[in-house]
């Protein structure tokens, strides 16, 4: 055999070439696998006031991530801010997993100023958007990012591809530093002080003063097809949204594919995404707004209309008229909000069988009131504010109840989280006693047995006010197989159920003085979060905590906890 020197360089360069391209590969996978969030304050201007706001890598929002289905992704956050810090990912379920669920004492300790903590974060059947954010304090106000999910690589949307996806996140903004409105909250014992503007993208929007050159604005082409992948990072408010001329098409939501359901307008509570298709068909191509504003039975609220602008290529804006607005509906227009939240639907095979279950909690979720020291509080009658599932107002451990749990400590918590409420009255009724105002405190949970299906049934109540409750549960998402007005019916009710196609959902809308029924299936082992997600409720004591008992095969067990848990 005759070698050539020739033919030998040419093979060396392939291996060299194969080797760097392998090499890159690798690289890349790493890169997109590993991230690093440094919380620290940078500095905002809005509303004509600049101030310091708590950021990660200086964004607000904050980056966003980029995963398939079925991915697994580590992020390091490292705590360069002053105040202690944890950060959840919002509808993640993160099998096995509880220890990067995130939520404060709950499943983990803060991560304190100068320290950092890994994430681990697991995907499994979520596809969409999703998002992260803080999960301690309020901090969340400018701490948070979206997430999205696409389908596996060689996979393609349920939905007609779209020619560009677009982030709309929603949220508050607050001349004060959003900390020091927490401190005169929690000090006043009465309400927060309302938010001075709602935010589309970090953007306040031209109605607010010294916003208008700031204004988020999409440019879009006639004839194409866009994603609107909305996150509702408010604090406080259920929104509702709508683009003046167009219609929107709702194919996902919660991370998860829905039928799809066109509307001229959508409601979204905070916690929840929804992923919507827009189609850019309007022949007369100008400008047009898109605009939020909230969705409020209670009075006082953020009464004010956040706007960001679509303009079609081409188009110049004129300096002397403004965009079309579009007709959102009233502030308090129920029967607007369930017309569209009832209209939605799962598309595909259930992922368990709904026609039976195993356990039912039914809890009632109450605006209470507990005793001030010389009646100096700014609630009903001197009293301090509160909120409870039934009768209980969750008391923070200072130990979180996941390591309580894993390594049997005494003493953290109680597992007497009733399956029904104490004491049954007209929930929803008016004149109640003030007996009924006061509630318990403790820290209590309920535990589950693995594998079991759960119906949780949440009864409002009229308790101080009757108001909307969005109801939001870590690990799982559940099936909302009934809602209602009124008091729930347990022999009447689950009659209705929609048990065929009910959306799937991580986040429920229980309507003012009324119910809504969930059903999931415990298959998630671990320390679970249930709460409202309305930041003034969860900070009044509106949570509970589910523990999944472990399985008996090593398959079904939460997974060792990492390295460097932080301490408390």
């Amino acid at each position: 055999m005759i070698f050539s020197p020739f033919k030998m360089a040419v093979s060396k360069k392939i291996v060299v070439l194969v080797l760097l391209l392998f090499a890159n590969f690798i690289h890349t996978e790493a890169w997109r696998r590993h991230h690093k969030f440094f919380v620290k304050e940078a500095s905002y201007t809005r509303l004509c006031a600049t101030k310091n706001i708590l950021t990660v890598n200086g964004q607000f929002p904050g980056p966003t991530l980029y995963v398939h289905e079925g991915d697994t992704i580590y992020v390091k956050v490292h705590n360069n801010g002053r105040y202690n810090i944890t950060i959840h990912w919002h509808g993640v379920k993160q099998p096995r997993n509880p220890w990067s669920d995130g939520p404060v004492y709950i499943t983990q300790c803060p991560i304190q100023p100068g320290d950092s903590f890994n994430y681990k974060i697991i995907f499994s059947e979520e596809i969409g958007t999703l998002w992260w954010h803080a999960h301690s304090d309020w901090l969340r106000a400018t701490v948070h990012g979206a997430i999205i999910v696409y389908p596996k690589h060689g996979r393609s949307y349920r939905f007609p591809k779209p020619d560009q996806e677009v982030p709309i996140i929603f949220g508050e903004w607050w001349k004060e530093d959003v900390r020091e409105v927490l401190l005169e909250f929690v000090a006043s014992g009465g309400g927060p002080r309302n938010s001075d503007a709602y935010t589309i993208n970090g953007q306040p929007g031209d109605l607010y003063p010294c916003s208008s050159q700031d204004t988020y604005m999409l440019n879009v082409q006639y004839g194409k097809r866009y994603l609107l992948r909305m996150i509702n990072a408010a604090m406080n408010e259920i929104l509702f949204f709508a683009i003046a001329n167009h219609s929107l098409t709702v194919v996902g939501a919660d991370g998860s594919y829905t039928k799809p359901l066109t509307k001229d307008y959508v409601i979204i509570a905070p916690g929840q995404t929804l992923d919507c298709l827009l189609e850019a068909n309007q022949k007369a191509r100008g400008s047009y707004y898109m605009a939020t504003r909230a969705y409020s039975t209670a009075l006082p609220f953020d009464n004010t209309t956040t706007t960001a602008i679509l303009n079609y290529d081409g188009y110049s804006l004129p300096t002397t008229t403004s965009p079309l607005l579009p007709s959102l509906p009233f502030y308090n227009d129920t029967t607007a909000a369930f017309d569209f939240l009832g209209n939605l639907r799962y598309p595909d095979p259930l992922l368990f069988p709904l026609n039976k279950y195993d356990t039912r909690i039914i809890s009632t979720i109450s605006v209470n009131t507990l005793p001030c020291v010389n009646a100096s509080c700014a609630g009903p009658n001197g009293n301090r504010l509160a909120a409870s599932m039934n009768n209980i107002s969750f008391v923070s451990p200072f130990i979180d109840i996941l390591e309580a749990y894993y390594y049997h400590i005494n003493g953290v918590f109680g597992t007497r989280f009733p399956r029904v409420p104490p004491l049954f009255f007209n929930f929803t009724g008016i004149n109640l006693p003030t007996i009924l105002l006061t509630p318990e405190r403790a820290t209590e949970v309920r535990v589950i047995r693995y594998n079991s299906t759960i119906e949780v049934v949440f009864q409002g109540t009229n308790l101080v006010a009757g108001l909307d409750h969005p109801m939001h549960l870590h690990g799982f998402n559940f099936y909302v197989v009934g809602w209602g007005f009124g008091n729930f019916d347990k022999k009447k009710d689950p009659k209705n159920y929609n048990l065929v196609d009910p959306p799937y959902r991580n986040t429920v809308i229980v309507p003012i003085n009324g119910w809504a029924a969930i059903r999931f299936k415990a298959h998630n082992p671990g320390v679970w979060f249930l709460h409202c997600h309305l930041e003034r409720h969860l900070t009044w004591g509106m949570e509970t905590v589910f523990i999944v008992k472990d399985g008996k095969k090593a398959q079904e067990r939460i997974l060792p906890p990492p390295r460097h848990m932080p301490r408390c």
